[in-house]
């Protein structure tokens, strides 16, 4: 790659084709939770875990200062105004809603800059297609100084108490129990959402945004053509806002489309031109190859922001900025916090007038090039990650799979970094899909891999566990592949069946666990992914072209670029947003060793038979990764051993033990069989653009946390484990659990924080009881009592206190994990 030392922020021009390497900046470290996470581009990320005064210690700021972008004023909203400001002085919160293009946007911007902020500040957030974790992330970096640290979700709570600043956030499309789960993290904040439906109910305000009226929309269309109307016009643009009802949108484009009519006779558009404004407006636009261009790639973006550097990069288009402020005006895009974006009713329009999306192979190697230049920042990656998405499932609908994991390799890193967990995970699982359709079994167990770490880092130690001896089997299967006949492919399916726990030897779907003739670990990924949103852009039965088609799976529908069939949508579940493993199922476990699934009843995981793989996202008849028919005893022991760890947990066995318990056992199997990824050029069956890949692609090396990988016999000598300590420590665990299912609704959600204070206080001082180290036992007891006085504080709604004994039991922790563990 070319040499970055001359601070350019995008790569080269569109025609090169030279390798990738990524490096540079990516590689680093970065604190989520106690978790210590080095991410590596090439070998993938290690984790340890942080005890005592290792943890970092969050500084606050004085004021927090996150203000939009300045749109011009919102006209003929006045009475709007006055309610959103007297709603956000009553404390909130607030949800202004309406139709798309009825000017939320602009009006929730405007409130953010001139209304007086919160004591604390002010923040606003773009919430397009983000997950609440990152958003909290987004808000808790607005009011802390903490480089690379993302705590997890009880620190984070205990940090934003007290905190009260206005938080804005835009195109906030959550469900009820998403805004109250967002708004609990920070419980003093005030929040203002802007959203297309309403779906804050009660404690709070919900303000409805309607069309203009006759009055405000004509002086939005004298505004916009410079002037006032002609009398004769008055009652013309009456009509035109009672035919547009009163959208702002459709009257900018009318107010377009007169400015640029014929000899500048400034006409406006007739009632019944309304509909076709839109095709007018491209019609005029027609002979412009720089708009048409960038028009184009917006459409194939579909919704998403992307910085006005890309888009002159890729359109090669000497001024993007300027083209793109002129769709805005146009009403043909709209400006966001990080580029510009497509106008959702435009995108069928305009996909109308080309034949496909945007070339594939360009929009690839443009990002996968800028993902690897030093001075591309973790979070300008994060800002682009529904841009990264739509690239990859460009790549794979038009059948180069290879393309989308070379993009996926290149942002993994840089996006673990940036601590934004919902939107790293949606680019693991794109890069894991095109890797089973690429067939590339190295980047597909790098993305197991990271994901299983991603899991471990947002609280999920069970699916790490999985997910992990998941990985270190494929790494075997790849290692033995040549001498089993299994490493061609996704996975062998013996008699065509697939199986969605764990293979029998004959080939029949399995149940909860491997028999010992052979099989994977018990943990059926396809099902977890496709639980998550997650598949081939190749996996439906529509013609439609991949994700970005706009009607739902298994429809084609006007607007949606043509492709090969079976190209169907990718991009909807019934799991929403869920990250790429946010969460795992389990309300179907039954007693089962298949619980972690959600998949099977208590006689173990259903089958997916070879015709009825439509509904796990991982392919037609590909449900499962596939059984190896292998007979190595490790492995065998390996896929029992994980299996009844799983089931275990699901039976409700202590997380820990679980944990402990696989992840001991896919260390013995890397050990036993000398885990590594080999080449594709050692196995029968791989392609020759597989190699190439290959060697592009180093070899990852997976490393486990050390304190889960600890293999040492525990004792009950004092000197390694002084009594009380464990004590200590299950109560702080059992408190943990017990606040990760409390309500998140003010004030159910302050009494039952206050009722564990208590309940900790008093598990601690049993602790204490059992301490004999007078040190010891003088920590616990310490720390018992300032989790009572936190308990009391919470009670008087006392929010200096909260702040003091928040710090204070902080500190307790670290004393008692420094006496206990040092």
């Amino acid at each position: 790659m070319p040499d970055t030392d001359d601070n350019t922020r995008t790569p080269d021009g569109p025609g090169a084709t030279h390798r990738i390497d990524v490096g540079g900046s990516v590689t680093g470290s970065v604190i989520a939770g106690n978790h210590n996470v080095v991410v590596d581009a090439q070998q993938g990320s290690q984790v340890t875990v942080l005890v005592g005064p290792e943890r970092p210690r969050p500084q606050r700021r004085e004021r927090a200062e996150v203000l939009p972008r300045s749109l011009p004023e919102p006209v003929g909203r006045e009475e709007a105004a006055q309610a959103l400001a007297a709603a956000v002085r009553d404390g909130g919160p607030v949800q202004l809603w309406g139709l798309p293009g009825v000017g939320k946007t602009t009006l929730l911007r405007h409130a953010a800059r001139l209304l007086p902020p919160g004591p604390d500040g002010t923040v606003f957030l773009g919430g397009a297609d983000r997950d609440i974790e990152d958003l909290a992330q987004d808000v808790f970096e607005a009011c802390y100084e903490a480089p690379g640290y993302a705590p997890n979700r009880a620190e984070l709570r205990r940090l934003m108490t007290g905190m009260r600043v206005t938080v804005y956030v835009d195109d906030a499309d959550l469900t009820s129990d998403q805004l109250l789960e967002l708004m609990d993290m920070a419980p003093q904040a005030t929040f203002v959402f802007a959203s297309a439906e309403r779906t804050l109910w009660s404690g709070g305000t919900a303000l409805e945004l309607c069309g203009l009226s006759e009055s405000a929309g004509r002086e939005l269309l004298e505004r916009e053509l410079g002037g006032p109307l002609a009398d004769a016009d008055h009652e013309a643009a009456a009509a035109l806002c009672r035919a547009a009802g009163g959208l702002p949108l459709p009257l900018l484009r009318a107010a377009a489309v007169a400015r640029s009519g014929p000899e500048g006779e400034g006409r406006l558009p007739r009632v019944g031109e309304v509909a076709d404004l839109l095709p007018a407006l491209l019609a005029q636009l027609a002979d412009d190859e720089s708009v048409m261009g960038v028009l184009h790639l917006l459409a194939t973006f579909d919704g998403a922001e992307v910085a006005a550097v890309h888009v002159g990069a890729l359109t090669e288009v000497a001024e993007p900025g300027a083209v793109c402020d002129r769709l805005v005006r146009l009403g043909l895009a709209c400006l966001g916090e990080y580029g510009y974006a497509s106008v959702a009713d435009t995108v069928p329009v305009v996909r109308a007038r080309f034949p496909a999306p945007f070339p594939a192979e360009r929009l690839c190697d443009h990002f996968t090039r800028w993902a690897a230049l030093r001075e591309t920042t973790p979070q300008e990656l994060a800002a682009h990650g529904r841009v990264l998405e739509k690239v990859a499932e460009v790549a794979e609908s038009s059948g180069h799979p290879d393309l989308a994991v070379r993009l996926a390799r290149a942002t993994s890193p840089g996006l673990a970094r940036s601590l934004r967990f919902g939107v790293w995970g949606r680019l693991l699982g794109r890069g894991w899909a095109a890797s089973r359709a690429a067939d590339d079994r190295q980047a597909e167990a790098y993305f197991l891999h990271e994901e299983a770490v991603r899991a471990l880092l947002i609280g999920k130690r069970v699916v790490y566990a999985a997910l992990l001896a998941h990985a270190a089997w494929l790494g075997h299967e790849l290692a033995a592949g040549s001498a089993t006949g299994t490493g061609g492919g996704a996975g062998a399916h013996a008699s065509g069946a697939a199986g969605g726990a764990g293979a029998h030897a004959s080939g029949a779907a399995g149940g909860a666990g491997a028999h010992a003739s052979g099989g994977q670990p018990s943990f059926d990924v396809h099902h977890y992914m496709g639980q998550h949103g997650f598949g081939s852009a190749h996996s439906g039965a529509s013609a439609g072209h991949g994700a970005l088609a706009q009607p739902s799976v298994g429809s084609g529908g006007a607007g949606s670029w043509g492709g090969a069939p079976g190209h169907g949508s990718a991009g909807a579940s019934a799991s929403g947003h869920g990250g790429g493993g946010a969460s795992v199922a389990s309300g179907h476990g039954g007693g089962s060793a298949s619980g972690l699934t959600g998949h099977g009843g208590a006689s173990g995981a259903a089958a997916h038979s070879a015709g009825a793989g439509g509904g796990s996202w991982g392919g037609a008849t590909t449900a499962s990764s596939g059984a190896a028919t292998t007979t190595t005893a490790t492995t065998a022991t390996t896929a029992a051993t994980t299996a009844t760890a799983v089931g275990a947990a699901s039976a409700g066995v202590s997380t820990l033990a679980v944990t402990l318990v696989s992840l001991v056992i896919a260390c013995a199997l890397v050990a036993g069989v000398g885990y590594a990824i080999s080449s594709s050029s050692s196995h029968s069956g791989q392609s020759r653009s597989s190699d190439a890949r290959n060697e592009a692609l180093p070899t990852p090396s997976f490393s486990l946390p050390s304190e889960l990988t600890d293999t040492s016999t525990p004792t009950d000598d004092p000197l390694e484990d002084p009594a009380g300590c464990e004590e200590q420590s299950d109560a702080k665990q059992k408190s943990d659990e017990a606040g990760a299912t409390a309500p998140i609704t003010n004030p159910a959600a302050d009494q039952a924080w206050a009722a564990n204070e208590q309940q900790l206080s008093e598990d601690l001082a049993a602790a204490a009881g059992a301490a004999t180290d007078p040190s010891i036992k003088s920590a616990i007891q310490k720390e018992s009592s300032d989790h009572a006085s936190l308990a009391s504080a919470i009670t008087r709604d006392d929010l200096a206190a909260i702040d003091q004994y928040v710090d204070a039991t902080g500190d307790d922790a670290s004393a008692v994990t420094d006496l206990c563990y040092s």
